[in-house]
Parts: C-alpha cells; structure tokens; sequence
C-alpha cells in the first residue's frame, strides 16, 4: 500500500475501534474491550510508522485528496491530508502515547457501569483520531473539525469521573475556556474565507501571496483569532487557566496524553497555520510574528516556571511544568527558522515522553496512597523504590540532563535564538526541573523536616488562596480501592517512556531527519507547489540538530542549579502560610470560570496589539 492511500487509514482506524467499541461494548467483557483499544491503538501507530518511513525522503511530502477532488490549475474544493515528515512523526508520537495509555489503564479504573465496558478505551481512540486528523489536515476548516473532536473528547475524559464534583467543575472550566478559542478559530477562518474564497492551508496561502505588500487588517484579525484559538489548546498565557484546573482532576492516562502530546498540537498549529498560510509576502511580516510569538514565549515560561515552583499538588505541579515548557515552544518558534523549529520538535518529542512518564509515577502514588500532596506523601514512597528511581530520573530529564533529548532539543533550540535566551531556557528548566526532584526527595527519599499537623499541613480556605490546593485525601482511580502493589504494566509504561526520551538524544538518524523535516516544514513556496500543482521542490538546506560542547555544559549547569535548589527547598520546614508575594499570583489562579474569560479576552487583545 503507498503511503498516500494510508494517511486515511491513519484517522479512520480509531475512529472505526471506537465506533465498534461503543456497538459491541454493551456486550463485550472489560477485558475483551480493553483488547479491542489496545489493539486500534497499536494498528494506528503502526500505520503512522509505516508512513513516516516508506516517505521516500524526508522533504517529501505525501498528499490524499479524499474523494479523488485534486485541484486544477491551482484552485480545488477538496479535502487533503498531508503527510510531510513532521506531521506524520506528531501522528506516530500521538499513536505512541494513546498506546502507553491504554496499556497503563489495563484493568486500571474501577469497574465501569454494566454495560459500559468500551467507554474509556473508545473515548481515548476518539481523542486519537482527533489528534491525528490535526496533524494531518491540509486545509484549516477540517484541521479546526478535528481540533474541537480532540477538544471534546478531552473534556470528557477530564471529568471521566462524573460522581465527582471537582471532576465535572475542571471539565466544565476547560470546556468554557476552550470553547471561546474555538469560536475565535472559526471566526478566524471565515475571514479568511471571506478575503480568499478558499479554506485549504495552500489556497489561502496561495491566494494571500498573490497581493503582496503585507497584510490588510482583515488578515491581520484572521490571523489574531485563528492564533488565540490555538494557544488556548497550547496553554500559553494569558490562556493557559484551565490547564492545572483539567489535570487536577483528570485520571492518570488522561493527563499523560494532554501534557505528552495535546498541548503541544496548539504549538504545532501554530507553526503550521503561519508557515502555510502567513509566511508569504500577503502573510503577516516576519518581525510581527517574531514580536508575538517571543513575548508570550517569555511570559508563559517565566509565569509557568514560577507557578510550578509554588505547587504541593504534584499533578499541578506537573501542569505548570508543562506551561513553563510550552513558553520555551514558542521561543523557539519565534525565531522563525528551520533550525529553531528542529531544535522544538526535539524538545517536544523527548518532552512527550518524560512528561507522561512523570505522570505515571504520580498516578501510582494516588493509586497507592490515596494523595498526591508532597507533605502528606513525605517519606512514604520509600515503599516504591522503582517509581522513585523513575520519578527522580524524569526530573533530571526534564532540567536538561544530557543525553536526553530534552537537553539536546534545549541546547539547540536555545543556540538558535541566540543571546539571552540560554539564561532563560537554564532557569526555567532548572526551577521545573527542581519542583519535581524537590518533590522526589521528599516523597521517595524523606528529606526533609517530617511535616507535623498544623497550619502548614491545611489548604487555605479563603477565595484568594484557591489555587493552593494541596491533592491529600483524593480518591484512588484503582479498582477496588487502594494498590497494594504497583502492577507491572504501570512500571513497564513510564519505563519504556523514559528510555524512548533518552533515545531521541542518542540516535544520530533521528535528528539528521528532524532537521532535513523541518527544513521542509518551513519551504512556504515548496508546500504550495507540491499541493497544489503536484511539483516536488528541494528547500535549503540547513545543518542538522547536533550537540554542542556549550549545549552540554549549560545542560549540566541547569541540572546542577536544578538538584541544587532541590536540595535547599527540602532542608527548609514547610511555612504555615504562603508567602505574601504570591498572593497575586494565586488571586490571579482564582478558578472562577468567569476570571478566566477575562482573561481570555485580554489575551485577545495583546496578541493584536503584538501584532500590529
């Protein structure tokens, strides 16, 4: 089979597993279901492999205009997946994931309703769908189609638990605020209709390159709204809100799959929408991109990193770690290069792993001790030696510890914006990667003051200490109750993660590839003549990701400073009270649905101010 005809296959398999599961799930034992998933999962991931690998080079670019609807003379009505070496690798890195996932949640939950056996496995191959479908999309109407399927499954899953409150309240914010970037979205792409008459990435970009001389404002508010709407999905501030809110409460294998691979799709889109559609001489100018893109980067990292450091809720903790990351995402983008996209898709694809790995590990300490507050935890995890060994390493992961592949996407992505950006990159990978061996050493090795009962055992009860939520007396997501030992399959899924992590930083073809893709990736001329007029074209050629003796030794002193300040933080006894200073950052993570609207709209308002 070509890979042209499997780039359907790709978004039908999950979506076929999924509507099976929901028919025959009614009749199906909990086993057979969770097989049938398992199964779809892998035979998707197993089509993304075949097709990123049978593509002849990795600057070609495999088309499927489905229904046999090619364009002629440059202009056509319709709907093409595209399957260009990175959209294909973010297909297969989200397959990977959906199938650590299901593998981790075998027999996880608790026993679902009669009759109800397939409802989580076909809710994630849905979610799957969604997002491959995303990465695959040729034009902006069905990207954005597939984008909110991604965006409502994972508001289910979110408040999968619907006996819960806090599960249907996170849901709920999610849904509201994701929502409005969804009506920014479409209202982007019907003024991008109403300029060019056309809805796929290469007719808009085509059309808008014909009248060159920059952007009117009508183009200009397209590209505000289609962006708004994906930073939301990105968690990127002033939008990033309901993002610790969702994985507060979201199960386990959920929160793997929205930190490893749906925030990052916002990220993507991004890249994709502006290098198809807005890179040409009608597109936005390059210096206003720039402009944007660098000052919400700075801000989501600083905030993030800030907010992830502040946090007991090891899955908050974990949230605003990846808010931090996606700051360090968009700088990279920023510089609007091949070599700064390579050095994010690097980041993005080790980040994917050591961030579901992580997640696991918490999973197990819920599942086991029915907390995930590092006070409450203090000391306990020593019954879990292998979760320690597995959280501590993805913390060194996740501050820059080389040779993993965050260290090596860090060091290069940081080498390409140049200048300022490797003291930023160093502090922010140093404060996330700290919070999360400051919490190991407490929970796994019992550094540390033993908290004692009291004030700084207490979550805050008045509105401004609302986000200070602490994670102690949570319910367990285990069948029946508590684990009295960790199952194997929920050992071997973060191991397998961490070691894929370590991987991408090791792997010379990898990143040769990731470099000649992105190359490819940011060829706006290329991809318009090889959509619409079939002509494959070769782009410059840039130098390939490598390490570098600086990437390595400020990947060291991240590390350093990271296991450093970890060690500081667990030697000082817990404060009664949160310090005064962040008091307006927790007023400013109020979790009412209403502030975060307001800020939705600010966010709004300063990306057009950016860009303009």
């Amino acid at each position: 089979m070509s890979v042209d005809r499997t780039l359907p296959l790709i978004v039908a398999a999950p979506l076929f597993g999924a509507a099976l599961l929901v028919g025959a799930g009614r009749r199906l034992p909990r086993s057979a279901a969770e097989v049938l998933g398992c199964l779809f999962g892998a035979g998707t991931a197993a089509l993304a492999l075949y097709a990123s690998a049978g593509t002849p080079s990795s600057t070609a670019r495999p088309l499927e205009w489905l229904g046999g609807w090619r364009p002629h003379g440059g202009a056509g009505v319709g709907i093409v997946l595209v399957g260009d070496r990175v959209g294909l690798g973010l297909a297969t890195l989200v397959s990977l994931l959906v199938v650590a996932a299901l593998a981790y949640a075998w027999r996880y939950f608790d026993e679902p309703p009669r009759r109800h056996a397939g409802s989580f496995p076909a809710l994630v191959l849905l979610f799957q769908a969604g997002m491959c479908g995303f990465a695959l999309a040729g034009d902006l109407f069905n990207a954005f189609v597939f984008f909110e399927l991604m965006g409502v499954v994972a508001y289910a899953l979110t408040g999968y638990r619907v006996e819960e409150a806090r599960a249907v309240q996170g849901a709920l914010v999610f849904g509201v605020v994701n929502s409005l970037g969804a009506y920014t979205t479409l209202l982007g792409v019907g003024l991008l209709y109403a300029r060019t008459g056309e809805l796929g990435l290469a007719q808009i970009g085509s059309a808008l390159d014909a009248h060159p001389g920059g952007p009117d404002a009508l183009v200009v508010a397209a590209f505000v709204l289609v962006a708004a709407g994906l930073l939301v999905k990105a968690a990127a501030v002033p939008f990033h809100f309901w993002l610790a809110d969702a994985h507060a409460v979201a199960p386990t294998p959920v929160c793997m799959l929205m930190s490893g691979v749906m925030v990052e799709l916002g990220v993507y889109g991004i890249a994709r929408v502006y290098w198809t559609v807005f890179a040409g001489p009608g597109g936005i100018p390059a210096p206003d991109a720039h402009r944007a893109l660098l000052t919400l980067g700075v801000l989501t990292a600083v905030l993030g990193a800030v907010m992830c450091g502040l946090q007991r809720h090891l899955k908050r903790l974990l949230a605003y770690s990846t808010v931090a990351h996606t700051g360090l995402f968009l700088i990279g983008l920023a510089v609007l290069t091949p070599e700064g996209l390579g050095g994010v898709a690097l980041y993005v694809l080790a980040h994917a792993g050591v961030k579901a790995a992580l997640f696991a590990c918490v999973g197990i300490l819920l599942d086991r001790f029915g907390s995930v507050d590092e006070p409450e935890l203090h000391g306990r995890g020593r019954q879990l030696p292998w979760v320690g060994v597995l959280f501590g390493t993805g913390g060194l992961a996740l501050a820059g510890l080389p040779p993993f592949g965050t260290a090596l996407g860090k060091a290069v992505t940081e080498e390409a914006v140049g200048g300022w950006a490797t003291a930023l990159f160093v502090v922010v990978s140093a404060v996330t990667g700290g919070a999360v061996l400051r919490a190991g050493a407490r929970v796994f090795l019992g550094l540390g003051p033993v908290p004692e009962g009291g004030a700084a055992s207490r979550p805050a009860d008045d509105d401004a200490d609302a986000e200070e939520t602490t994670g102690k007396a949570e319910e367990p997501e285990t069948r029946g109750g508590r684990l009295s030992r960790a199952p194997v399959s929920m050992l071997a899924v973060p191991t397998a993660l961490l070691a894929g992590a370590l991987a991408v930083g090791l792997v010379p073809g990898l990143r040769t590839g990731i470099g000649r893709a992105a190359d490819a990736f940011t060829d706006h001329a290329g991809y318009l003549a090889a959509v619409l007029y079939g002509r494959a074209t070769e782009p410059a050629a840039t130098p390939p990701p490598h390490w570098t003796t600086a990437g390595v030794l400020w990947g060291l002193v991240a590390t350093a400073l990271a296991v450093g300040g970890a060690l500081l933080a667990v030697r000082r006894p817990l404060a009664a009270e949160p310090a005064r200073w962040t008091t307006p950052l927790r007023r400013l993570h109020s979790g009412h649905v209403g502030d975060y609207v307001a800020w939705f709209l600010a966010g709004v308002t300063l990306l057009g101010v950016l860009i303009v």
